[in-house]
């Protein structure tokens, strides 16, 4: 049974509570249980148990995984890197879990820090991933960016070399890619965003189109776009409409706006729908 397999101070998480009840931003304080570096590697064991992603979804015990890897970012553990990424293949396609390792181990990567920029890097690069489980790499490489200021550039050489592949990839994965370089206000990387929306190979419905990425870079303003869609109006006699979108965010995740969360949240959102459009595809 997961309970007597685990000692204390871990033993603790399988029955910490519904991580429903918690802010995806305001974590607990899991140190305060008494969980050291000591600890590490039952947590990665708990993070990864095959028994408790299978337990009753009325019980505690199935959160437990969740409440585990929290734990490692909050020990900035370098030891779970490998581990956790090994969650994205396995949970791919599964909606219920998915969402929680789409939305929370890129927050993990990013407490862990840059030690995480290599193995992230190499996955994102392996074609033989799926491309969900790559656009959590591209999460968790923007995190890491956001969070850390001096590997700001580094996550943006890396996220930016993946691009350059543009008409090899998945449209959704180059919009998700496209979406992280606006988060990470990566104006340096315009010209590689641009060719790739020459080419058709970007989903205009995750970061909107050339002229919003545009703006959302500072590259354009709302009115140079306002004005291309009068002048389209008029010669096509039609109406058009040009998003808006807000404007990247700077801060790390203990910065976040509620702002930034609702965008976090909305590409969540576009994630999920394009899962579920894939699979009806191969179906």
């Amino acid at each position: 049974m997961p309970r007597e397999s685990y000692s204390l101070p871990v033993n603790q998480l399988l029955t910490y509570g519904d991580c429903r009840n918690f802010d995806i931003r305001n974590w607990p304080n899991y140190l305060e249980l008494g969980i050291t570096s000591e600890h590490i590697d039952e947590l990665v064991r708990m993070a990864t148990d095959e028994d408790l992603y299978q337990a009753d979804e009325d019980s505690l015990e199935c959160w437990a995984p969740i409440h585990a890897w929290r734990t490692l970012g909050q020990l900035q553990a370098v030891a779970a890197i490998e581990p956790l990424i090994s969650l994205f293949p396995k949970r791919d396609g599964d909606d219920d879990v998915w969402e929680w390792i789409g939305e929370e181990l890129p927050i993990v990567f990013g407490m862990i820090g840059s030690s995480a920029i290599p193995a992230l890097a190499a996955y994102l690069a392996d074609t033989s991933q799926g491309v969900f489980s790559r656009t959590t790499a591209v999460s968790s490489l923007t995190e890491i960016g956001l969070q850390h200021p001096d590997y700001h550039t580094q996550c943006i050489t890396v996220i930016t070399q993946q691009l350059e592949s543009f008409q090899k990839q998945d449209s959704e994965l180059n919009g998700f890619i496209v979406a992280a370089l606006v988060d990470l206000e990566a104006v340096e990387s315009a010209s590689v965003i641009e060719q790739a929306f020459e080419a058709d190979c970007v989903d205009e419905g995750i970061a909107g189109d050339w002229d919003d990425v545009q703006v959302s870079l500072g590259l354009k303003t709302n009115a140079d776009v306002d004005n291309k869609a009068s002048r389209f109006e008029l010669t096509q006699n039609r109406s058009v409409h040009f998003p808006e979108l807000s404007s990247a965010s700077t801060g790390g995740f203990q910065q976040l706006n509620s702002k930034t969360d609702n965008k976090l949240q909305t590409k969540r959102k576009i994630q999920k729908e394009s899962r579920k459009k894939n699979r009806k595809k191969k179906n």
